[in-house]
């Protein structure tokens, strides 16, 4: 892999320690405390290799975690694992509103911090009619500039839907590039893979300082580049900006 300083969890926490385990970051909520212990058991089934936790443990903070998307269930399972690990401290994702029209996610969303992007067109269309109940006055890059500025960290799928091609990255969307240069916070770059029977590998790398060279697209798109080549090395993929006809 060629990564380095990375600590490797596998098989899972047996369920004493998951009930056993100090989560410091929710102390003011029982019901989050449960539910984080729950996912985190439900997730621990799917993700088979959980890599390079120390890149990410509460004092790195903030940063932008940034992953490839392979499936619609890395949206609910990898967050509260992450939050499990670094001790019921939150990394605030962006997803699709599409998962609220699920019953219960919109529990775990709101439980779990998560920053809801409506952009998107429901299916079938006529559940369009619901997309106004889950936009916020401030728009979700606001959102997330905000909590970056709170010193609280982000996490995105810069492909921006989910990538079943297991050679190819798409070419992905820049709000993880621009939020970093935006805030001057690193991008830690993380890629998941599928592993035999349907689980999961996910492997985070070190984090990668931006440049301080400007706002400009050139400069946004050259950082976008390596956050991109950093998620495809991890991942096992490749990635070019003629992947696909995603705009920038």
């Amino acid at each position: 892999m060629g990564v380095e300083h990375i600590a490797t969890a596998e098989g899972g926490l047996p369920w004493r320690e998951l009930l056993a385990r100090p989560l410091p970051f929710q102390a003011h909520s029982a019901l989050n405390r449960m539910l984080a212990r729950l996912l985190c058991a439900l997730a621990q089934g799917r993700v088979r290799i959980l890599d390079g936790l120390e890149h990410v443990v509460p004092g790195c903070a903030p940063f932008v975690l940034a992953l490839n998307h392979t499936s619609r269930g890395e949206a609910l399972l990898v967050p509260p694992l992450l939050a499990f690990h670094r001790g019921g401290k939150l990394i605030h994702f962006l997803a699709d509103w599409n998962f609220r029209l699920i019953p219960g996610v919109g529990l775990l969303y709101r439980r779990g911090g998560v920053i809801t992007v409506t952009h998107k067109r429901a299916r079938p269309r006529l559940l369009e009619v619901c997309k106004p109940l889950f936009r916020e006055a401030l728009p979700p890059l606001g959102q997330a500039r905000l909590h970056l500025l709170a010193g609280d960290s982000l996490g995105i799928f810069p492909e921006g839907t989910v990538n079943r091609d297991g050679e190819r990255l798409l070419r992905g969307r820049h709000g993880a590039a621009r939020l970093s240069l935006a805030a001057g916070v690193p991008v830690v770059p993380a890629g998941i893979r599928r592993g035999p029977s349907r689980t999961l590998e996910l492997r985070i790398g070190a984090p990668q300082q931006p440049p301080g060279d400007g706002m400009g697209l050139a400069e946004v798109r050259e950082w976008h580049a390596h956050i991109m080549a950093g998620i495809a090395r991890l991942s096992g993929k490749r990635w070019s900006y003629r992947s696909d006809c995603h705009a920038p």
